[in-house]
């Protein structure tokens, strides 16, 4: 029998147990800002049906969802038919669920099908992986955790106002610098409005969105590839390039845009939001930025995106209002408004810049050197008083060389070692070393809580 190379898909990646450590920091953090602003969480399967995501993420992002086949032969249909088919046509015939490509929709059916049972405003978290079939590059994976918040049944903009002061604790608590990026999906509709291509909306946010990766030349060009007239960009032009504070940028806007009613009532909710945080300790900035476009199809008001200063780095947050995606299921005039977080990126950032403590490196906080014989009783009774206090520790399970043991020590990071032999069982002491420093004291139990607990 031939071996088999071990492998795992491009895109998805193994965690470690320091990594999960991390990721677990990463997670803690978050589901404890959630809690404290009153969410609650739910989970949605892994797999939704196939029509269930499919036209909510725009023709580009219908390519991105991962389809799983049926079982079975699932191309009898097809033979059946007797036509040609195209991968387009033929997904139809051999696929009728999927992985989810985030965790909103999923959001919108469970409200749907559970609205009996629920109080709304409904808010809700969850922490759970998506799957994209993207092009895997740094920060950009196919299986990835998110970590949306939402609320959903209200259509105040106090709401917004509490997604940004949830983004703004989380990464406050996490020590990540960051900013905090703001637009609204009706600004960028009376903008294609006000330069003559309202019918045209997805092609010009679409383009606008990639501003960060291919610049106002590639924007121009992707407009004027896509059929929008030379005069429609040149108009598009001030602003693309729009500068000053965020009052500055408003009074530009009501000036640009004043010929469309959709455009002034974007601009009168984004507004009120920076009034409302006028009032309001707020550590991360908040911008607004008209080239945030965001692809989703089913935005409808404000748009949020998070990225960490400094870094070379996609959005590590990002989410907006919308109004319509419960309706698609059956369900109308519920909006809702909430935000994502990508915890794999946020890793990346926390990992590249030094910002995880010292104890997500570390599993036990000690390890007792194994003697065997009356000295193995001695230890596993000791464990067991360390373990009640609340301490991680472990036991080495063999009685083997003492240099080994402490090999084993440091390659897990655990910070200290205790060695218990004949002189110490008879003098009831116990003998510590710290593995960083090398010093070594010999302390009573109550000692040595403090010092573990310290």
């Amino acid at each position: 029998m031939s071996i088999q190379k071990s492998s795992i898909p491009k895109g998805t990646r193994d965690f470690s147990p320091i990594e999960m450590n991390r990721r677990k920091y990463i997670f803690g953090i978050i589901e404890e800002v959630f809690h404290h602003y009153g969410y609650l969480p739910i989970e949605t399967p892994a797999m939704e049906n196939l029509s269930t995501l499919l036209g909510k993420y725009g023709e580009e992002g219908d390519k991105l969802i991962f389809k799983i086949l049926n079982s079975g032969d699932f191309l009898e249909k097809v033979n059946a038919s007797g036509a040609v088919l195209d991968a387009k046509h033929l997904t139809p015939f051999i696929s009728e669920k999927a992985l989810r490509y985030d965790l909103t929709v999923p959001f919108a059916r469970y409200v749907v099908q559970h609205r009996d049972q629920i109080a709304f405003p409904f808010k809700r978290y969850q922490l759970q992986p998506v799957w994209r079939a993207d092009r895997p590059q740094k920060g950009r994976y196919r299986e990835f955790y998110q970590c949306d918040v939402d609320v959903i049944g209200s259509n105040s903009l106090l709401n917004e106002i509490e997604i940004i002061q949830i983004v703004d604790k989380v990464f406050t608590k996490l020590n990540l610098s960051s900013i905090i990026k703001i637009n609204n999906r009706k600004i960028l509709s009376g903008i294609a409005e006000v330069i003559g291509e309202a019918a045209k909306i997805t092609d010009i946010t679409t383009a606008i969105d990639k501003m960060d990766k291919i610049g106002p030349h590639g924007v121009n060009k992707e407009l004027e590839s896509k059929g929008i007239s030379l005069a429609a960009i040149d108009k598009l032009q001030p602003i693309l390039h729009l500068i000053g504070n965020s009052e500055e940028k408003i009074n530009v806007l009501l000036q640009l845009l004043a010929s469309s009613k959709t455009g002034l009532q974007g601009i009168a909710e984004i507004r009120t939001i920076f009034d409302y945080l006028s009032h309001l300790t707020i550590n991360t900035a908040v911008e607004i930025d008209l080239t945030l476009a965001r692809g989703l199809n089913y935005y409808t008001g404000a748009i949020f995106e998070v990225k960490a200063l400094g870094k070379e780095m996609g959005s590590i947050c990002g989410g907006g209002r919308y109004d319509n995606l419960t309706g698609i299921f059956g369900l109308p005039n519920m909006s809702g408004v909430g935000v994502s977080f990508g915890a794999d990126r946020i890793y990346d950032v926390l990992l590249e810049s030094n910002l995880f403590p010292a104890d997500t490196y570390t599993s036990s906080k000690v390890l007792l050197v194994n003697f065997g014989g009356k000295e193995e009783i001695h230890s596993l009774q000791l464990l067991t008083q360390i373990r009640k206090a609340g301490i991680s520790a472990e036991l080495f399970p063999d009685d083997v060389k003492i240099g080994k043991q402490f090999d084993y020590a440091n390659k897990k990071n655990i910070p200290y070692v205790i060695v218990i032999g004949a002189e110490e069982m008879q003098s009831n002491l116990i003998a510590l070393k710290d593995m960083k420093t090398g010093e070594q004291q010999k302390v009573n139990f109550d000692e040595l809580l403090t010092i573990l607990k310290n």
